[in-house]
């Protein structure tokens, strides 16, 4: 034991002086992905519509056959990147929850609104998004589909 507590400060050490610039460089990636992550999660979740969850899926999808395929492709490819972002955010400084929600916005998944709604019921990442969006001036997001209202609970007149 004592050979081991002598030798690891030196080695440790050692290792510091040796990757000092990488570490520096590591800190300074993880700092940008904090204030990137914070910047474009705000910005796009502010962008959704708040009907996005409870709308038709492809409503706002471009018609041209030469643009969709683009447009589909590049916000898979977005998608993923922030996705994968999010998940190293939530062991790295950063907003990963966040990150992630706008990453599964952007691709194209099966099952993903149901995910998506799963994560915004989280009362942190909900009062999170909605506290975004008022400040933006926008309308909270709706999560179901609001109840008609001519279903009454009374029974016919008499």
């Amino acid at each position: 034991m004592d050979l081991l507590a002598d030798v690891l400060p030196d080695t440790l050490a050692t290792w510091l002086q040796q990757y000092h610039p990488l570490l520096g460089w590591i800190g300074l990636g993880s700092f940008g992905l904090l204030v990137g992550s914070l910047l474009v999660s705000a910005w796009l979740l502010t962008r959704l519509p708040a009907d996005y969850f409870v709308r038709d899926d492809g409503a706002s999808s471009p018609q041209h056959p030469l643009l969709r395929p683009l447009v589909v492709v590049g916000r898979n490819v977005v998608g993923a990147v922030l996705i994968l972002a999010g998940l190293a955010m939530l062991v790295l400084p950063g907003q990963g929850l966040l990150t992630i929600l706008v990453g599964l916005v952007l691709v194209h998944v099966p099952g993903k609104r149901r995910l998506l709604r799963r994560i915004l019921r989280q009362e942190t990442v909900r009062e999170t998004v909605d506290q975004l969006r008022r400040r933006a001036g926008r309308d909270p997001l709706i999560l179901e589909e609001p109840e008609p209202e001519d279903a009454s609970p009374s029974g016919p007149p008499a």
